[in-house]
């Protein structure tokens, strides 16, 4: 579930940030934010909410306190495989020789991780409710201390998730996992280990520490004596609070455009937390919508459908690996103000492949124009230098240059050395990029 857009190939859409706003770039933006906060985050909060229950129904359920130990372990075992062996699996399933066998494995691969992340949540969240004390002000106390060791870390974003982040089901990058340290398994395998461990345990930990304590508060202050009130206050909330982020993105980049250092930092986490805010308001929210409204005579059912058909859904999408909560993201490590943009790209990434598209396909046609145009030249060139006709072979050439059709900018002829330099592909190719 966590995000974020250091060394990801922004969509020109995004540019509007940049000074170069069209009412086109501003469409595509906002069909992004509704994509992520109607579609993509309803499906992850409806999977986990499915996926959390199924475990309380399956896993131990007449031994609570085993079945959240099992939970856990479930899913730090699960991690660290996933998280050490990433580059086993990116080389093993490669989508560029056999794209079937990638469809089916990545999505199987996500299906399995899905359980293995809900699971490691269930399995913190719920123990400690059990050792730790549910009055405000422990609860209070215990999520200041991890949004400080957060912040004091440079991993507070990691507590973003839909409806701010849509992770993409790209084949390139399917099964990455950035780690804290960012070590590689094949230079220093230790410290690689070390790092594994460390994103999982102490950064997962601190994660769930702090939306738990946040969830809990809401239980606690939002009419505690009514969960459908409760429940849509949330949802009111949430999406309010998303609506105001979303729109404060322009602003809050220029801002730390202007900053540098550790006060860019404090910024940015700032304003992520207040993010943070509305997205656990809006998963609380659809959350108690479900258990209130969706089927609430046959929860079984319920349970099954939400988290079958929610994670089909995303994987159609293309956006099922949303529903992991995977790797550790470094607090403003984008340059300039891009750390304060929500890594909400779908519909934008869709119009830049089709650009790209059409954009080789025209460089393809120059090329073959142009290696056209030049053995017709040579030619000419031959046949009048054997029968003296240099005037025709200039007036070819000439005709060639204004040709409309012909790619041609630019024609160097040289009768001294009987050279012949052409110079439009290059130019074309710039003013294509120019035009992007």
């Amino acid at each position: 579930m966590r995000g974020s857009t250091a060394g990801l190939q922004i969509p020109n859409g995004s540019q509007i940030y940049n000074g170069k706003m069209t009412y086109h770039s501003v469409f595509l933006e906002f069909l992004d934010t509704l994509f992520a906060s109607f579609v993509v985050g309803p499906l992850v909060v409806t999977y986990w909410r499915g996926t959390w229950n199924l475990s309380d129904k399956f896993l131990l359920p007449h031994d609570k306190l085993h079945s959240s130990f099992a939970s856990l372990v479930l899913g730090i075992i699960g991690h660290l495989i996933f998280t050490t062996f990433q580059g086993f699996l990116k080389n093993l399933f490669n989508p560029n020789e056999h794209r079937l066998t990638f469809y089916l494995a990545s999505r199987l691969y996500t299906s399995i991780f899905a359980i293995i992340c809900v699971n490691t949540w269930r399995g913190g969240w719920q123990l400690i409710d059990k050792y730790t004390a549910r009055d405000t002000l422990t609860v209070t106390s215990i999520t200041i201390l991890a949004i400080l060791a957060l912040m004091a870390l440079k991993t507070l974003r990691n507590v973003t998730a839909p409806p701010f982040v849509i992770v993409t089901d790209s084949s390139k990058e399917y099964f990455d996992i950035p780690t804290m340290y960012k070590k590689s398994g094949t230079k220093d395998p230790g410290l690689y280990i070390f790092d594994c461990l460390f994103s999982v345990l102490v950064i997962g930990s601190l994660v769930v520490f702090v939306w738990r304590g946040l969830w809990v508060l809401l239980d606690s202050q939002l009419f505690p004596e009514d969960l459908t009130k409760s429940a849509w206050a949330s949802f009111i909330i949430g999406y309010a609070i998303v609506g105001i982020t979303f729109s404060m993105q322009p602003v809050m980049k220029w801002t730390c455009e202007r900053l540098e250092g550790v006060w860019r930092v404090i910024v940015a986490d700032i304003f992520l937390f207040i993010s943070f805010v509305g997205t656990v308001n809006v998963w609380r929210g659809i959350w108690g919508i479900l258990d209130v409204y969706f089927l609430p005579d046959n929860k079984l059912l319920s349970d099954w459908i939400t988290h079958g058909v929610s994670l089909v859904l995303l994987i159609l999408l293309n956006c099922s690996n949303s529903v992991l909560v995977r790797g550790v993201y470094i607090d403003a490590e984008e340059p300039a103000g891009q750390c304060v943009i929500f890594p909400v790209y779908y519909i934008r990434l869709f119009f830049q492949k089709e650009r790209s598209k059409k954009q080789k396909n025209l460089i393809e046609k120059i090329e073959r124009n142009d290696q056209h145009n030049t053995v017709l030249l040579i030619e000419n060139t031959q046949i009048n230098h054997s029968t003296g006709g240099d005037v025709k072979v200039n007036d070819k050439i000439a005709n060639i240059a204004n040709d409309s059709d012909s790619p041609l900018k630019k024609i160097e002829f040289s009768e001294s050395d009987k050279k012949i330099e052409f110079k439009s592909i290059d130019e074309h190719k710039v003013m294509l990029c120019s035009n992007e």
